[in-house]
């Protein structure tokens, strides 16, 4: 159920419509929050087609900016619940999103939000995706707020920068593959969906950008006994790149090296290897035996 009749909205689809209704409401671009709104309708039309939404679908949109994204997820969604960290875009958002009865905009900065909250909006839908045009400096944060609310999703599409994405799709042996990696492919199954150009937004950002899909795992891939140790052991692995895992993690978790050196051992892991070869299922089992050690059954 998208907008109602006599919708007064307008698609902003081009740089030029876009300029005209922030020129009107004498709006300007905020360098620290890297906005860089998407105005390109192909790139535009992939993003809403990955979100794979119907008229039975919440959409959840970090960050709409101008508008743009969320005038077409009205059209396609049952209900838009956007959130919005410039208050200064309320009067532009108010012209563009016009006439729809079905969305909500939040002024609010995301990370401070209890996102199993906000999903009460959505009580009435079937399912919940999704949508975010990621600002770069603050990408990683928001995806870790979101994965670790536990919040029922369907898919997550998120625009993000083509390293990024390389990072999060990265397998183990890679200089991408890092922390980042296991701890999103630990909760989703990640794919890279579309190569966008820096020339797709407006302002353009100085680097080209990645449209990436997650689809949650019913159950994670691999078995975990204490998920704090295990992204503990993670974040410790890749602490220090060019130290020896054996060494990392004893810098890392503060234990001395012979406790270390027995886990790894037990886990057939090579000490002298490198935190970025390990793979998620390794981390896995070293991570289940270092928690039988601290709790004294190894």
């Amino acid at each position: 159920m998208g907008g109602t009749d006599g919708i007064k909205g307008v698609g902003i689809y081009q740089t030029g419509q876009l300029q005209q209704v922030l020129h009107r409401h004498s709006f300007r671009f905020k360098k620290q929050l890297g906005q860089n709104f998407l105005t390109n309708s192909e790139v535009l039309d992939a993003l809403v087609a990955a979100a794979n939404l119907t008229q039975n679908s919440g959409a959840f949109e970090i960050g709409p900016g101008a508008g743009v994204v969320t005038w077409r997820l009205a059209q396609t969604a049952h209900r838009v619940l956007a959130v919005e960290k410039d208050a200064t875009l309320e009067p532009v958002l108010r012209e563009t999103l016009a006439g729809f009865q079905n969305v909500e905009v939040r002024f609010a900065d995301v990370l401070k939000q209890d996102l199993a909250a906000l999903w009460e909006t959505f009580s009435d839908c079937a399912d919940v995706s999704v949508i975010a045009n990621l600002p770069y400096y603050v990408t990683t944060p928001i995806l870790f707020h979101l994965l670790d609310a536990k919040v029922s999703y369907h898919t997550a599409v998120v625009m993000v920068q083509k390293e990024v994405a390389d990072r999060l799709t990265a397998a183990p042996g890679g200089k991408e593959y890092g922390a980042l990696s296991v701890t999103v492919q630990y909760r989703a199954r990640v794919e890279k969906v579309l190569q966008v150009c820096r020339g797709a937004f407006t302002p353009a950002p100085n680097v080209d950008s990645t449209l990436v899909r997650l689809r949650p795992h019913p159950v994670p891939p691999v078995t975990v006994t204490n998920e704090e140790v295990f992204f503990a052991l993670v974040r410790a692995a890749f602490g220090t790149r060019r130290k020896t895992v054996l060494n990392s993690l004893a810098l890392g978790m503060g234990v001395d090296k012979l406790g270390v050196a027995r886990a790894l051992n037990a886990a057939c892991i090579e000490p002298k290897r490198r935190g970025e070869t390990l793979s998620i299922a390794e981390f896995a089992t070293l991570s289940n035996i270092w928690e039988s050690q601290l709790n004294g059954n190894g």
